[in-house]
């Protein structure tokens, strides 16, 4: 047996090599006017946003890899206020709100983390996370210099600084976050809050609170270009941010947010940022000293739930990112940022240590060299979005595409150029569930909503002589709230109910009848309905249930933005004109729906739902309707087609898939008609190319991530039919690639993937494919030879590799590109 002595050191021992063992994995983050210092070395980094959220935990490990595989040191987030705290000092980190969980998938993955908190972070998310329940608190301000609000604000603050120090995730502790943000875009607003003393002192405050938190990391803000405190690194955000640079030195140039595509509203088509475009953009951004640059959204995800904000935003975010909603590499733009993210890392070294001179060679062409020791890189920039232009460079002609940027780690040879692509295409497409034969087979039994206890103006949670504001009496628990009040009449009368709301829909009862609905048009949320009434004699109720579809999530006093029928008016007006005015009636108020108390959506047993030998009533409003169906096979991403039906909630297995509104048809907008990936993106009201889904539901499809499923076993899908519509052309679908294709030249290697499954035919192999996209492309000079060569080397195979060889351009065709398509 040891003894005493003997114990004693042993522990000293290993509390030494415990001691040890943490300093070798502590990690040093500081800054200089060149890039971030990690463990004493300049870097580049390259990063990209994945919001936890927005995804599930069962996915997190694959998104992270694909992340890393794709080229990139770092994932960046934001921190959910409203999702970690619903209610106050109540909070949830369970499921996808599991922050720390995260962050470790994101170590263990051997990268970097960034750690957004915000704790505003706009993110196209309900209230920009900003919880509703703030507004009850007495003398809020939402982000001006307040002691109501910073009080919850630097205690949110604290709570997640604590439980990431907790984890060990700073990278001092030996963890993986090398920066933390506070507020966000914060400069893109100060100046219209009417009051610049108070958002100055705001600002100041947020950076000190920020650094006494003794993280061991730099805080950032992003869009602070003036009155930037001076303990903060400034950061852009934006299309492009080459031409932009911190306001003052000693720091790096960071690109916070570089948006791959653009998020979508309920009314709008798809927005689509070209693999070209984004390319030219990162290129361009380190050509001129870029340090960082992060990817918003490297993958998007899905606004699960009621967490889309806007209003109007969709359940979809996909935002066109490198990983699709569903977490699948899309192609092009996944590859072609991965070759050039290979190039820039090839040239670290010379980037952040380097000296460089800018050369113009004429208007929109410039040349950048970067030197070091014997070496040198080079960057030629074409601005123009017109034309080609020739560059020579030591003796060497390069030929630069329209709105292209080359990349010659030697300056000599083109190891990249943002305009040519060389990576394969993937067309995704949707196919049936094959366990089933749906939507078929589906078999559907239904409920009404319990409209009845609504349909009075009794017992409501409180009653006011007055239309009050949605958010701040529901607390936005509910989309819906119900405003109810009765009156007495002589006789019967006929009249036409007026009511102005600011939105976003309302339905209209009288006397438990719905005799009217409407819903605003997006970007306008004041609107009116007008329906024809008949009164009895005696006494009359008026139900009227506003409903919300995500809250506003960005602008100066965004929170002010009001929902549902603040002071109306709403009124009965008769054949002359004469109107009753009864906005100032006893109103009895109570958020919610008799469904959502029930928890209809769990399927709990004693529920009594109605089958009718497979007769199901349609196109009736406010009805619940439920199935059954067996998981499709395989690992592709799922998701329900909810065609047919008109707008409500889904869920799977008691899982919220969000808000489905497939009825509201896509804009036609100029910008559906062409696609160019030359000159300058722009998105929203400016879109003018690259737009998709115009005329078209604006989504069909919702994901069903594969965890939410059980296999072997009925799932059940339950649908909340809010407005009206039709379930059977509802059916379970997979999306998977269809054809993939890839464009080269002689010399050049072509590779095609499946994404786990396997090539099952090659359909084109031709030189100078004349017209088409990829799954239908057409004419161009065939070639029997590259034919044979893609056939041997992929058919069969998950993934193939072909170099095009000199001996493809035999029967006359002409050397050039050669375009390669193949059906997965």
């Amino acid at each position: 047996m040891m003894g005493r002595r003997g114990s004693c050191c042993l522990a000293l021992a290993l509390l030494i090599l415990l001691a040890a063992a943490d300093a070798v994995g502590c990690t040093t983050v500081a800054y200089d006017d060149r890039s971030l210092v990690i463990d004493g070395e300049r870097r580049i980094i390259i990063s990209g946003s994945i919001h936890y959220p927005r995804s599930t935990p069962e996915m997190w490990p694959d998104l992270i890899k694909k992340a890393k595989e794709g080229g990139l040191d770092a994932i960046e987030t934001y921190i959910f206020w409203n999702g970690h705290e619903p209610h106050r000092r109540q909070y949830n980190f369970e499921g996808n709100y599991d922050v720390v969980r995260f962050f470790k998938e994101i170590q263990n993955a051997g990268m970097y983390a960034i750690l957004r908190i915000g704790p505003y972070i706009c993110g196209e998310w309900n209230y920009g996370g900003l919880p509703a329940w703030l507004r009850d608190i007495p003398g809020m301000q939402f982000r001006m210099h307040n002691e109501p609000f910073e009080n919850e604000m630097e205690t949110f603050t604290t709570l997640i600084i604590n439980k990431m120090k907790d984890a060990k995730m700073f990278a001092e502790q030996g963890g993986p976050i090398i920066l933390a943000q506070i507020e966000n875009e914060y400069g893109n607003i100060m100046g219209k809050l009417n009051n610049n003393q108070s958002a100055s002192e705001y600002i100041h405050w947020c950076a000190d609170m920020a650094n006494k938190q003794n993280v061991g990391v730099p805080w950032i803000m992003c869009q602070q270009d003036d009155d930037v405190p001076h303990n903060v690194v400034n950061t852009c955000n934006g299309f492009y941010c080459h031409d932009w640079f911190p306001n003052r030195t000693g720091i790096p140039k960071i690109w916070t947010e570089n948006w791959t595509g653009w998020f979508k509203a309920w009314d709008k088509p798809d927005f689509h940022r070209s693999a070209e475009d984004i390319a030219f953009a990162v290129a361009m951004f380190f050509q001129k000293r870029g340090s960082l640059q992060n990817y918003y959204m490297y993958h998007g995800g899905t606004n699960f739930g009621r967490t889309s904000g806007g209003p109007y935003i969709t359940t979809s975010y996909d935002y066109d990112a490198p990983l699709d909603e569903y977490g699948n590499l899309r192609q092009p733009k996944y590859g072609h940022l991965k070759e050039l993210h290979s190039v820039l890392k090839s040239m670290e070294k010379i980037l952040v240590h380097g000296e460089y001179v800018d050369t113009n060679y004429g208007d929109n062409v410039t040349v950048t060299k970067y030197s070091l020791d014997s070496s040198s890189a080079c960057f030629i920039n074409n601005k123009h979005d017109d034309r080609d232009v020739n560059v020579t460079l030591d003796g060497t002609t390069h030929l630069l595409p329209a709105w292209s940027l080359s990349i010659l780690p030697d300056c000599k040879t083109v190891a990249f150029n943002s305009a040519k692509i060389k990576t394969q295409t993937s067309v995704m497409v949707k196919k049936p569930n094959t366990v089933e034969q749906e939507p078929e087979n589906l078999k559907w039994s239904w409920m009404f909503e319990d409209l009845r206890p609504f349909m009075t103006d009794e017992k409501g949670n409180f009653r006011k002589n007055e239309l009050l504001e949605q958010i701040i009496t529901s607390t936005d628990q509910s989309d819906y709230l119900w405003y109810r009040t009765s009156l007495g009449h002589k006789g019967e009368g006929s009249y036409t109910l007026y009511v102005n709301t600011t939105g976003h829909e309302l339905y209209a009862f009288v006397n438990g009848k719905l005799i009217g609905q409407n819903h605003s048009a997006d970007g306008d949320f004041v609107f009116q309905l007008e329906s024809p009434v008949k009164l009895h004699d005696g006494k009359n109720y008026i139900s009227l249930l506003s409903a919300t579809v995500g809250l506003k999530n960005y602008g100066p006093s965004f929170e002010k933005m009001p929902a549902g029928i603040v002071g109306g008016p709403v009124k009965l007006i008769d054949d002359n004109g004469t109107g009753i005015d009864l906005s100032n009636s006893s109103w009895s108020y109570k958020a919610g729906l008799a469904g959502e108390y029930r928890q209809i959506h769990l399927d709990k047993p004693g529920y009594k739902w109605h089958n009718n030998n497979g007769t199901i009533p349609i196109k009736r409003p406010f009805t619940w309707y439920k199935t059954t169906f067996q998981a499709p096979v395989g690992e592709d991403s799922v998701v329900v087609d909810l065609q047919g039906l008109n707008k409500g909630i889904a869920w799977v297995n008691g899982n919220n898939l969000g808000r489905y509104w497939p009825s509201y048809t896509a804009a036609d907008m100029p910008g559906c008609h062409h696609c160019d990936y030359r000159g300058v993106f722009k998105a929203e009201v400016d879109a003018q190319k690259c737009l998709t889904g115009c005329g078209e539901p604006s989504q069909r499809l919702y994901h069903v991530p594969r965890s939410f499923l059980r296999s072997g076993e009925p799932n059940t899908l339950v649908l909340f039919e809010e407005a009206g519509g039709d379930p059977s052309e509802v059916g379970v679908r997979t999306v998977a690639e269809g054809s993939v294709c890839a464009s080269a030249e002689v010399g050049d290697a072509v590779t095609l993937s499946c994404g786990g499954r396997t090539v099952s035919s090659v359909d084109v192999a031709s030189f100078g494919v004349a017209r088409g996209r990829c799954g239908s492309y057409e004419g161009g000079c065939e070639s029997a030879a590259a034919y044979e060569a893609f056939a041997a080397a992929c058919v069969g195979r998950e993934s193939c590799t072909v170099q095009v060889a000199d001996a493809f351009t035999g029967a006359g065709c002409v050397s050039g590109v050669l375009t390669v398509q193949a059906t997965c």
